[in-house]
């Protein structure tokens, strides 16, 4: 395409929630069920059938393999004051790449997390949330030698924050090539990753080969470059380095603040300025809106859905519980991304993934499960 050590110590709770499994006795399911206007696929995330011998085999779902940073997010207790003066923080599981991972898996997905924490309380505690929402953890690896990132966000009164990172280097940044899980890679039918993951070695080389082997492998690249412009070293080096990949995703979800910067300005809102990012192998671009809704491009029909209107406490995650439920759809039904109508269903459900979010403080604690999504949705997409 054209375009170019101070030591802190909390006291703070942290809140868990196991995924509702769906349980499986031979062929009898069991599941609650939810009734909705929308046609979604089906998820189930393990079927036992019965081979000719008698013996019961095991389908997992589509695996969605999420690659990248898992770190602490400390939330102050209190909206719209600064980090100096909120009095307390709550601590949270966060991290764009595993939060959806957790999200695709309290769906009822099928999901792993690729990333490195460090040998510490909290990269154990880490591990452990992903172990209790069902989110393969095998690629996950420990550093003895960095600590598991932090960040501190503000919440703004009306739940918008900003983020202050310590990270100098944390144990996400140390990633090597040689231990990547590869043949997890390979299994999935779709690979998802931001950007932080580029901005230093060795993660930097670390993703790369992890993307090549998905696409060599025919797995689906998905990208959210989830912008976080403090950690890069200039404005500049963030449009390049999150422009170095654009053209091997297969999709790309930005929201219209990514626009803007990524075109040094230019009107998110404009059909022509979007046209611009999307490349000719793409095969769907996302805009998030936030409370907006989103906009969806192909190659074939684009168009925009609503968003639903709730009251915002923490939007942390929010982006990321939407790309988990439109990830879950298609990884179940990839053709959605030729049926409009089909596609326009998935992402009311992304949509109100990503509103039931901001209803709660901190991403992993607040993400939903796909019956509190389908009772959400009580009328048709719009």
């Amino acid at each position: 395409m054209a375009l170019p050590s101070t030591s802190f110590c909390f006291t703070a709770g942290v809140s868990c929630y196991s995924h509702n499994s769906i349980k499986f006795t031979h062929s009898t399911v069991k599941a609650s069920s939810s009734s909705s206007l929308i046609s979604l696929p089906r998820l189930n995330v393990r079927v036992k059938a019965f081979s000719g011998d008698g013996v019961p085999e095991t389908k997992e779902s589509p695996l969605v393999v999420c690659f990248g940073e898992m770190l602490i997010d400390f939330v102050p207790t209190i909206s719209g004051l600064s980090l100096a003066e909120s009095p307390a923080f709550k601590k949270a599981p966060g991290g764009a790449p595993a939060n959806v991972a957790v999200g695709i898996a309290r769906l009822g997905g099928s999901s792993a997390f690729i990333g490195k924490v460090g040998e510490d309380e909290f990269g154990y505690m880490l591990a452990d949330i992903l172990k209790e929402n069902n989110v393969n953890s095998d690629g996950m690896r420990f550093d003895p030698g960095a600590r598991t990132a932090l960040a501190f966000v503000t919440l703004r009164s009306d739940g918008e924050r900003e983020f202050m990172f310590y990270r100098n280097p944390s144990a996400d940044m140390l990633l090597q090539e040689s231990e990547l899980d590869l043949d997890l890679i390979r299994k999935a039918k779709i690979f998802h990753y931001g950007s932080i993951s580029l901005i230093t070695e060795p993660c930097k080389s670390a993703h790369i080969a992890a993307a090549k082997a998905a696409k060599d492998a025919g797995v689906v690249l998905s990208y959210d470059p989830n912008l976080r412009l403090p950690l890069w070293a200039s404005a500049d080096k963030a449009r390049e380095g999150i422009f170095s990949i654009w053209e091997t995703a297969d999709i790309i979800k930005i929201s219209e603040e990514e626009i803007a910067f990524l075109t040094q300005g230019e009107d998110p809102y404009d059909d022509a300025v979007v046209h611009k990012l999307f490349h000719q192998n793409l095969k769907l671009l996302l805009v998030t809106e936030g409370p907006g809704g989103c906009r969806y491009y192909t190659k074939d029909f684009s168009g925009r859905v609503k968003g639903l209107k709730v009251d915002a406490v923490d939007t942390t995650g929010a982006g990321d519980a939407f790309v988990a439920g439109i990830l879950s759809q298609l990884a179940a039904d990839l053709s959605l991304l030729e049926k409009e109508d089909q596609l326009r269903s998935a992402l009311r459900f992304a949509n109100a993934c990503g509103a039931l979010t901001v209803m709660e403080r901190g991403a992993i604690p607040a993400l939903p499960t796909r019956e509190a999504v389908l009772s959400t949705i009580q009328t048709p997409a719009s």
